[in-house]
C-alpha cells in the first residue's frame, strides 16, 4: 500500500493521494455535508409550529434568515483561515459549534433565543460546507472529480429531499425541538470521522496576518445586504427599505478599496482579476439563484394554480431534488471522460433554459405527468452545471488560494440564491396585480389573501379571473428563471475552454 503524504508533499501541487486515501477523505466529510444541507430544509415544516409555540409570527422569517446570514458571512472566513491553518484545525471546531448551537436551538424557550442560536449554528454550518468543499479540492484532481461527485451529490440530494420529510414527522409526532436534537448523534460521528481521516492533509502553516477588517466589512455587507433583500419581500417598509441598501453598497466600496491594500486579504483581489475564476463565481451564482427561485415557486404554483395540498405539494417537488443529484453525477462523469467542462455546462445551462420556458406555458389544466417531465428537464440541467462551476474555480485558483476561492464561490452561490428567491416572489406579485388591473378586483386583492382565508372572498364569478392572474403570474416568474439561466450560459458561452488538471 502506498504511504500516505508527508508533511513536505501534502502542501505540494505534484501531490496525488491514492484511491482509497481519497475514499477515506470523503467518506468523512460526506456527513459534514449531510448535516449542512439537512440543516437548510429540515427546519421548514416547523416554522409554524415553531412560531406557535414561542408566539413570534412577526419575527418568523429570522429563523431562516438568522441561519443565512451568519453562515454566508462566515464561509469565506472559513476558507482563508483554513488556507492559513489547515482544514483538520477548522473543520473540528465548525463541527462543535454547530453542536453546541443544535443543543442551544433545542432548549430555547424564547423566540430570541432560537434566532440567536440559528445565528450560531449558521456559523458551524459555514465550517461545514466550507471545508468539506476545500477537502475535497485537496485532495481529488480537478479531472478526477467526476469519479467521486455521485458520493457528494447522492448525500446532498438524500439530505434535501428527506429534510421537509423528517422535519414534519418529527414536529407532528414529536416536537419542533427534535428537528434539533437529532443533530447531535450526527454531529458525533462526524467528528470522529473527520478528525481520524483529515490527519493525511498534514498542513505547512505560513506566515499571514489575519484580516480582522476585512472579516468585518463582509459581515456588515453581508447582514445589510439580506435584510435589505428580507424586508423587499415584504414590501412594506417604505423609505426604509433604502437604508440597509445604502448600508450594504457603501460597505462594500470600502471592502473592496481595504481588500486592495490588506497585507492578506480575505478575498485576494487575484481571485477576481482571474476570468475563469470569477466566471465560475458567477456561473454558479446565477445557477443557485434560479435553482432557489424553481425551488421557491414550484409549491406555490401546485397549490395556487393547480389546487394541490401543503403535502403533496412538496412531494411533486422531489423530482427537480432527486434529477439534479442525477445531473450532478451525470456532468462529474462527462468532466472526467472529456477532461474539459465548457460545453457540458453549456448544454446543463441550455437544458435548464428549455425546462424553465417550458414551465412557462403551463396551466391548470396541463397534465400532472408532463409537468413533473419539465421539472425534472430543470433539475437534469441546473445539477450538470453547478457541481462544474466550482471544479472551474478550484482548477483554476493556486493551492494556496483552494479555500479562498472555495468560500468566495459559497458565499455569491448564497447570496445568488437569497436574490433569485426575492427576485422571483416580487416578480411573481408584481405580474399578478398587473394582470388584476382592470377588473373588478384591482387594488382588493393580494397574493396572500388569495392563498389564506380571504380567498372564500372572492366572488364566484371572479374564480376565473384570479386563476388566470395567477398563472399570468407564475408564466412572468419563470420567464425571469429562464432569462437567469440564459445568462449563466452566456458567461459560459464566453469563457475560455481550459483542460482540468489531472
Amino acid at each position: 500500500m502506498e504511504a500516505a503524504p508527508t508533511i513536505a508533499d501534502a502542501v505540494a501541487p505534484t501531490t496525488v493521494f491514492t484511491h482509497q486515501q481519497i475514499i477515506q477523505a470523503v467518506s468523512g466529510v460526506l456527513l459534514c455535508i449531510f448535516l449542512s444541507a439537512l440543516d437548510q430544509t429540515v427546519v421548514v415544516p416547523a416554522v409554524p409550529a415553531i412560531a406557535a409555540d414561542l408566539n413570534g409570527f412577526g419575527q418568523l422569517a429570522w429563523i431562516v434568515s438568522a441561519y443565512l446570514l451568519t453562515s454566508t458571512a462566515a464561509t469565506p472566513i472559513y476558507g482563508k483561515l483554513s488556507d492559513i491553518y489547515g482544514r483538520r484545525a477548522l473543520m473540528l471546531p465548525a463541527i462543535v459549534i454547530f453542536a453546541v448551537a443544535s443543543v442551544l436551538c433545542a432548549l430555547a424557550q424564547t423566540l430570541p433565543q432560537l434566532i440567536a442560536a440559528r445565528g450560531l449554528q449558521g456559523l458551524g454550518g459555514a465550517g461545514l460546507m466550507a471545508m468539506a468543499q476545500a477537502v475535497i479540492a485537496d485532495v481529488v484532481a480537478p479531472r478526477e472529480r467526476g469519479r467521486y461527485q455521485a458520493y457528494m451529490a447522492g448525500t446532498w440530494g438524500a439530505a434535501s429531499v428527506s429534510g421537509p420529510i423528517v422535519g414534519g414527522w418529527l414536529t407532528e409526532h414529536l416536537s419542533w425541538h427534535w428537528i434539533f436534537w437529532i443533530n447531535l448523534p450526527i454531529c458525533g460521528l462526524a467528528f470522529v470521522s473527520s478528525a481520524r481521516v483529515l490527519r493525511m492533509l498534514r498542513h505547512v502553516s505560513r506566515p499571514a496576518r489575519i484580516d480582522y477588517l476585512g472579516s468585518i466589512l463582509l459581515t456588515i455587507v453581508v447582514a445589510s445586504f439580506l435584510t435589505f433583500l428580507s424586508w423587499a419581500g415584504e414590501g412594506e417598509r417604505g423609505s426604509g427599505l433604502f437604508v440597509p441598501g445604502a448600508i450594504a453598497l457603501v460597505g462594500l466600496v470600502v471592502l473592496i478599496i481595504q481588500q486592495r491594500i490588506a497585507p492578506d486579504p480575505l478575498l485576494p483581489p487575484r481571485l477576481f482579476a482571474n476570468p475563469m475564476i470569477a466566471s465560475g463565481i458567477a456561473i454558479g451564482a446565477l445557477g443557485s439563484a434560479a435553482m432557489l427561485g424553481a425551488t421557491f415557486l414550484l409549491p406555490l404554483f401546485f397549490q395556487m394554480v393547480r389546487g394541490a395540498g401543503e403535502a403533496a405539494s412538496g412531494t411533486q417537488l422531489v423530482p427537480l431534488l432527486v434529477v439534479s443529484t442525477f445531473g450532478a453525477f451525470l456532468g462529474g462523469q462527462f468532466a472526467r471522460r472529456f477532461g474539459r467542462v465548457k460545453k457540458i455546462m453549456l448544454t446543463g445551462l441550455s437544458i435548464a433554459t428549455g425546462g424553465f420556458l417550458l414551465l412557462a406555458m403551463v396551466d391548470g389544466i396541463t397534465p400532472t405527468a408532463v409537468v413533473l417531465a419539465e421539472i425534472a428537464v430543470i433539475g437534469l440541467g441546473i445539477g450538470v452545471c453547478m457541481p462544474n462551476s466550482a471544479v472551474v474555480v478550484q482548477n483554476a485558483c493556486e493551492r494556496r488560494d483552494i479555500g479562498a476561492a472555495t468560500g468566495a464561490l459559497l458565499l455569491l452561490r448564497s447570496l445568488g440564491s437569497a436574490v433569485g428567491g426575492t427576485l422571483v416572489g416580487a416578480v411573481l406579485a408584481v405580474g399578478f396585480s398587473a394582470r388584476l388591473a382592470g377588473t373588478a378586483l384591482a387594488g382588493k386583492i393580494d397574493l396572500g389573501s388569495v392563498h389564506g382565508a380571504g380567498a372564500a372572498a372572492i366572488p364566484p364569478a371572479l374564480a376565473g379571473v384570479v386563476r388566470d392572474a395567477l398563472a399570468g403570474g407564475f408564466h412572468t416568474a419563470f420567464y425571469v428563471c429562464a432569462a437567469v439561466t440564459a445568462g449563466a450560459a452566456c458567461i459560459t458561452a464566453m469563457m475560455r475552454d481550459v483542460p482540468l488538471r489531472s
